[in-house]
This record gives C-alpha cells, structure tokens and sequence, in this order.
C-alpha cells in the first residue's frame, strides 16, 4: 500500500512538473491537494508523511471521521464539497483553514456571524460553474464578481481566489474553456481592485486534466484517485453534500 501511494505521488509530482515545464511555469507555484473522499486515514498518514501537506475533503462526515487519526500529523485541511449552512461549525471545529467552495451570499453570512462569535477568520475562494451544468453547484461565472464584491465586506472572511470542478468530459477543448473562463474572471476581479480580496489562487484541475488546468493557470490541483486509487462511486456522487 505505501509503495504504491509513494509511487502514485512521484507520477503526480512529476506530471506537475512538467506541465508546468512546458507552459514556461516555475513547478512552486502549482500545489498539489490530495483530495481524500474515502481515503481511510491510514493511506493519507502515507501521503502527509512523506511531503504532502495540503488535504481535503468533500463531506463533512469524512472530515469528523478522520479527524482524530489525522490531527497530530502537520497537514493543512481544505473543505471542497457543498457546504450546508447547519454545518459550518463542524468545518470551524475541525480545523479547516480554506473553505475552496463558497459559492452564495447566504452562507457567507452564517459563516461570518460564526465566526465572529468565535473570534476566528476563515480563508475562502469563490465557486464558480464554468461548465454551466446544473448538477454542478458554483455561482454563475456572471453573478461572480458581485459576490465576490458582496464576501469581501464581511470581515472574517479572507478571499484568496477562485475554484471550479471543470466540465467531466474526455474532449480536452472542452475542459479547457471551464478553466479559461475562471482565469478570466480572476483577471477582471483584479482589475475591479476590490478591498479585502486577494486572487492569487486559482484551484482548478483534477487527475484527468490537471495539465490543461497549469497551461490555463491553476495554481492548485486536486487530486485524489490517481494517488490513492479508484473508489466505488463516480466523482459525481462527492460533489453533493446532501447525498
């Protein structure tokens, strides 16, 4: 199990690299997130021990499960799942530093008037659907600069970029419009010089694409089958909180 993890992490590391290579990228900018939706704790131990930092999880089920087994590794927890209002303290509790799928002005609210109560700021990026499927949560690309605009006056909140789940589609071209149009965004937000927000992070890309998304500007790829192996559910199936 650990060869085959280290194994799967040096093919990984090595796609990165060269992605970047031939974008004419230097590789530090690009971080590889392990996304770890049914990953026992056991397998990510693996991952954390040997130089992967950066986690996350699709449902804050798994979050709790595996909080205990996981919490005296140095690791950093994402959260990049669908995020129902009634679960906020549970990332909170939890020790999640980026929530990757902020995508309504409702949770923003409840997140910020937790987070006042409890003292705490929260790094967040901005969901967008680039693919325009309904069975895809985000915010539509054009709605996106008026939340972002909306999130940055909440103070705990502390906007980083932008994320997107590209279009599940083997025609490269394809997926490859879902990332342009993210990058897009994040150039007109930095021209709207908002106060409070930052867009240096654009997460985008997954095992199957990830070299698409560096040619189109990711500078965080979630990757989690072509590490730790297939699961028993499609990708689909961890995109919905409420399933």
């Amino acid at each position: 199990m650990k060869e085959d993890i280290l194994h799967n992490l040096k093919v990984i590391n090595t796609r990165i690299q060269n992605a970047c290579e031939k974008a004419g990228r230097n590789s530090d900018e690009v971080k590889l997130l392990l996304a770890t939706k049914t990953v026992p704790a056991e397998r990510i131990k693996i991952a954390l021990e040997n130089g992967q930092t950066l986690i996350a999880e699709n449902k804050v089920q798994e979050l709790k499960e595996k909080y205990e087994d996981l919490k005296e590794t140095l690791h950093n927890n994402h959260f990049i799942g669908h995020l129902q209002t009634n679960k906020i303290k549970d990332i909170l509790k939890y020790d999640v530093t980026c929530l990757q799928s902020l995508d309504r002005l409702e949770l923003a609210e409840k997140l910020h008037q937790r987070l006042s109560a409890e003292n705490k700021t929260l790094e967040v990026l901005i969901q967008v659907n680039t693919s325009n499927e309904e069975s895809k949560f985000g915010i539509n690309p054009n709605e996106a600069i008026e939340l972002t605009r909306k999130v940055s006056e909440f103070s705990t909140l502390r906007i980083k970029g932008l994320m997107t789940i590209g279009l599940f589609s083997a025609e490269t071209e394809k997926v490859r419009l879902c990332f342009k149009i993210l990058k897009k965004l994040q150039q007109e937000i930095i021209r709207e010089n908002i106060p409070n927000v930052e867009m240096n992070e654009l997460s985008m890309g997954m095992s199957g694409d990830l070299e698409t998304a560096i040619e189109e500007g990711a500078t965080i790829v979630r990757v989690g089958t072509a590490v730790f192996g297939a699961r028993i559910y499609p990708d689909s199936y961890y995109w919905n909180e409420e399933k």
